[in-house]
């Protein structure tokens, strides 16, 4: 009994050293052993996958990472992330699995961006939940462990954590999908409500979309042809077809979004919206507010197990971070904020690592909930649900006012004329796409004409924002098609207008994303939506602003401002101005919905 406390002591001494060293290679070299495997799925096709074992635990966990970015290095040599954002799970000594999808790099196989689930598989029918399944199998009959595994990924990895949930495999306990594409045209990466978020797509496309003969350990991507003013030079093509005439080479998934302009079946199988039910392992949903990227994804990924899989151990968390924000541990802010300090430090120790190992090793405490910290409340909540606030109805006025008083007068509406050879900039200076944009400031749009600005007051409270942003407008257009672009802005009493929440939406798409439809020139159009969830409490002395436009370029691709079938094809004779009439009046009163709390 005596050595057998004396060992568990030693034990206990051992790992608090643990804590506090520092882990680099030589550490990992000398605590954790590496294996390079090919494992086999179901059709035969060989998954390349990098084993990390540690070598002073027995029957360890298991946390499995698959991704299309590359699993290197290859061969010697230790992967950054375990000394990263994965260093708690390193020094509890994890057994950590990173694998390359199939069709790339290493792995066997086609790449299939996104590949559609198959619920019902016959045969050797294989997608990414079937390949995670045959991966976790092949981990359980292969490594010593304790016979619970954990998926988790960000951002495309984020889309494969989602797959893991439904591969329905015995082992696995536990799912973290963070930042995880759910839909690519409703609001993920590509498209937000249908309109074409043109500069990520063009930037990503040449190292993305590049095909390659696998296996093969580096595939360098394209270099991107934007010039050094990107406002300029995506101005200077215009069109869709300039564009792609302009790309380095022949890009076929490209080709496959131009082909599929509307939300037809190419887009719904590819979604994973219809099949986020019965959900058995736990999931951790991880969501930045500011994530320029796969915000849409994290919410309603949320949202979506909330509602259809009431029984799953279902756990969110939401902070005020970039996309992957939360695993930068010097991550302090974006922009002009430098205030969020520690976030993602507290985010790794104290909620990321503690879920896995509530759920994989029945260590600690159930995790809460929901996690989230709100943008000027400096400070976590703990809640049973998200969002616990109420929409309340903020109406435009004549006055390029913003009041809770409904518009009681007959007639009264503001126009601005949209013009697609001046469209407006996404940001002050647009001559590059970074993350800041996503709380940059507005001021600079005060200038235009074709900005509709509406204002509250000074505020005598907190106004407490925290949950989705609702947009009831009433608009008509000269033309029989544009888009409409709202921006939610916080006034600071130093001039700073920062963007709290924007978003896009085509009118065509006002009654159907699988069935657009033109407009009536001069026809008021009503027209609803959601923007993505805030998290953002605006202080005492600053002010509420709503800014109304019609492009936000070249983040969104231009409208050409008449309807044509195929949006993608315009030619440059098809864009033309419009005046676009916002309607706050008795019968139309225009309204943005804030979600108090």
């Amino acid at each position: 009994m005596r050595r057998i406390l004396v060992a568990f002591l030693c034990g206990i001494c051992l790992l608090a050293c643990r804590q506090e060293e520092i882990l680099d290679s030589q550490w990992l070299e000398e605590n954790y052993s590496k294996s390079e495997v090919v494992i086999p799925m179901r059709d035969g096709v060989g998954l390349y996958t990098a084993v990390y074992e540690p070598m002073f635990r027995e029957d360890p966990p298991v946390l499995l990472v698959r991704t299309p970015y590359s699993c290197a290095p290859y061969g010697q040599g230790w992967k950054d992330d375990l000394t990263s954002y994965m260093q708690e799970f390193i020094r509890n000594g994890y057994v950590i699995v990173f694998q390359d999808v199939r069709g790339r790099y290493m792995s066997e196989g086609e790449f299939v961006n996104v590949r559609p689930y198959i619920p019902e598989k016959t045969g050797n029918q294989v997608d990414e939940a079937s390949d995670t399944y045959d991966t976790i199998e092949w981990i359980i009959n292969n490594i010593s462990t304790n016979g619970a595994v954990g998926v988790t990924g960000m951002s495309y990895p984020g889309f494969y954590a989602t797959m893991a949930a439904l591969s329905g495999h015995p082992a696995l306990k536990a799912v973290s999908p963070q930042a995880p594409i759910l839909d690519w045209f409703k609001g993920d990466d590509i498209h937000h409500n249908g309109a074409f978020m043109l500069m990520d797509l063009y930037s990503f496309a040449p190292y993305m979309f590049k095909e390659h003969n696998n296996p093969v350990e580096e595939d360098h991507g394209l270099d991107s042809p934007i010039g050094e003013n990107a406002y300029d030079w995506f101005l200077s093509k215009k069109t869709v077809s300039a564009l792609t005439e302009a790309l380095p080479a022949t890009l076929p998934f490209w080709n496959e979004v131009l082909e599929h302009p509307d939300y037809d079946e190419y887009w719904r199988e590819r979604s994973l919206e219809q099949y986020l039910k019965d959900i058995k392992p736990a999931i951790l949903v991880v969501g930045g507010a500011y994530d320029t990227d796969d915000c849409y994804g994290a919410l309603n990924t949320y949202k979506l197990i909330r509602e259809n899989s009431p029984a799953t151990d279902l756990h969110f968390v939401y902070g005020p971070w970039s996309h992957g924000g939360w695993h930068e541990k010097d991550y302090v802010g974006l922009g002009q904020i430098d205030s969020w300090g520690g976030l993602s430090s507290y985010f790794m120790k104290n909620i990321e690592f503690p879920f896995f190992s509530y759920y994989l090793e029945g260590k600690g405490k159930r995790p809460e909930p929901v996690y989230a910290y709100s943008s000027g409340s400096d400070a976590w909540q703990t809640m049973d649900v998200w969002p616990q606030s109420e929409p309340v109805p903020y109406y435009l006025n004549a006055e390029k006012k913003i009041s809770t008083d409904i518009p009681q007068v007959e007639s009264s509406s503001s126009t601005y004329t949209s013009d697609p050879d001046s469209p407006v900039p996404f940001m002050a200076d647009a001559s590059r796409r970074n993350n800041t944009y996503m709380v940059a400031d507005q001021s600079f749009a005060l200038t235009r004409s074709d900005v509709l600005t509406f204002v509250g007051e000074p505020l005598q409270e907190v106004m407490k924002l925290e949950g989705p942003v609702g947009v009831d407008l009433y608009v008509s257009a000269t033309t029989d098609d544009a888009d409409v672009i709202v921006k939610l802005i916080d006034v600071h009493p130093d001039g700073y207008h920062m963007l709290v929440r924007g978003e896009v939406f085509p009118l065509r798409y006002a009654e159907s994303f699988s069935e657009p439809k033109p407009v009536v020139p001069g026809e008021i159009v009503h027209l609803e939506f959601n923007m993505n969830d805030v998290a953002h409490w605006i202080l005492p002395g600053h002010k509420l602003m709503v800014q109304i436009q019609s492009s936000w370029f070249p983040l969104v691709n231009i409208n050409p401002q008449k309807y044509l079938q195929n949006i993608y094809e315009a030619q440059r004779e098809d864009y033309r101005k419009a005046d676009i009439t916002i309607y706050h009046q008795k019968e139309q009163p225009s309204a943005i919905y804030l979600p108090l709390k």
